[in-house]
């Protein structure tokens, strides 16, 4: 079988991440990459051949299987757009584009077209994840009561920390909740099994004004006051929002989200809830998961395939006491994806696609829209 040629537009951390895990999982050829800066040498640090200048023009020369958009929010419709027009698959990095009318576009055009376009949320392949899920679907928990948790950053903890996330027209109405809250609550429905249907939300702006280094600043490299030259710039999205959701079936849920959490670095924290059990996740110690009764000995499971229900296993790359980490989830995604199109019967069938996407960007729209009028919102 001829081997899928793949290209990625935009090489920052995300896109070099996602370049490694192209060359581990040999899923495809890695045959290019664009970024604005230095083309040429992140394309040669990265093992590509080539490097663009120009993502548009990568695109029309290479021809790829599959594109990877890892390029800033505002770029993704119209490179997802371009792509599928040429009929390449795409593979995009969350929000899948700035609104759910540009949405709904792509999934009338890939549909049009026959092509996949999936959303890469790496979260869902932590094998520990996976059985979450899986134990929920068997049953184990009983009837589901609640779902609850966090996703708790400190990069933008001082008005010296910029991003080019903080500026309104990059991440579109709001930031916490698109950038870091939308895996939460991509994870919360993927391993209930459940819909959100209805959010209320509260943002809150610790720093209305940051410093804004004139010469720029990359993603998670805190300015803390070193810049010699910056400007005071207003900002309009938050750095906390405090949720609350109602699921299909009576499930409830409430999640706190901040950017500026002193010495949480990256952590998640997933609850679920049950009349018999619950199960909890710590992404800070994310090979483990725990599980909790009223009536019984409380019970943490380890990583080892052995001990994993199937779905588990099968996201699972090493060995019991060998941990998997935050490249492995990319490795575990990209292996799903492809074998979607190569019709691999070993692919797990749990990559986020357009309609995930979709119903993310609702959630968004309906969480800043809460925001701003201090009440529940109905999803579509």
């Amino acid at each position: 079988m001829k081997k899928l040629k793949a290209c990625i537009a935009g090489m920052g951390f995300v896109g070099a991440v996602h370049a490694e895990a192209l060359h581990r999982t040999g899923a495809a050829e890695l045959i290019a990459v664009a970024d604005p800066a230095k083309a040429a040498q992140k394309a040669e640090k990265c093992g590509a051949p080539r490097g663009y200048d120009d993502a548009l023009e990568m695109i029309e020369r290479e021809r790829p299987d599959v594109l990877h958009i890892c390029t800033p929010n505002r770029s993704h419709y119209e490179l997802a757009r371009f792509a599928l027009e040429k009929g390449i698959h795409v593979l995009c990095e969350k929000p899948l584009c700035s609104s759910s009318d540009q949405a709904r576009q792509l999934c009338e055009l890939a549909e049009e077209r026959r092509l996949r376009c999936g959303l890469n949320l790496s979260f869902r392949y932590n094998p520990q994840i996976m059985q979450m899920r899986s134990l929920i679907s068997q049953g184990k928990l009983g009837r589901l009561f609640s779902v609850h948790g966090s996703y708790l950053q400190d990069w933008l903890l001082y008005d010296t920390d910029y991003s080019w996330r903080l500026e309104t027209d990059f991440p579109g109405e709001t930031r916490a909740v698109a950038d870091i809250g939308s895996h939460w609550m991509d994870l919360c429905q993927f391993v209930s099994g459940q819909k959100i249907t209805a959010v209320m939300a509260e943002f809150s702006t610790f720093h209305r004004q940051r410093k804004k280094p004139l010469h720029g600043s990359e993603t998670f490299c805190a300015a803390n006051g070193a810049a010699r030259e910056w400007q005071e710039v207003p900002v309009g999205t938050e750095d906390c929002a405090l949720l609350m959701f109602r699921f299909e079936s009576g499930l409830v849920g409430s999640c706190t989200l901040s950017q500026a959490f002193a010495g949480r670095k990256n952590q998640l924290l997933l609850s679920v809830a049950g009349s018999e059990s619950s199960l909890c996740w710590d992404s800070d110690c994310g090979n483990r998961l725990w599980w909790g009764r009223r009536d019984g000995y409380n019970q943490e499971i380890e990583k080892a395939p052995e001990l994993l229900e199937e779905p588990a296993r099968r996201v699972t790359g090493y060995p019991g006491g060998h941990a998997e980490g935050f490249a492995d989830t990319f490795k575990q995604g990209f292996l799903d994806f492809y074998g979607s199109l190569t019709k691999d019967a070993n692919a797990a069938g749990c990559y986020a696609g357009l309609e995930d996407g979709l119903r993310l960007l609702q959630l968004c729209e309906s969480a800043a829209l809460s925001a701003r009028e201090h009440r529940w919102v109905e999803l579509p």
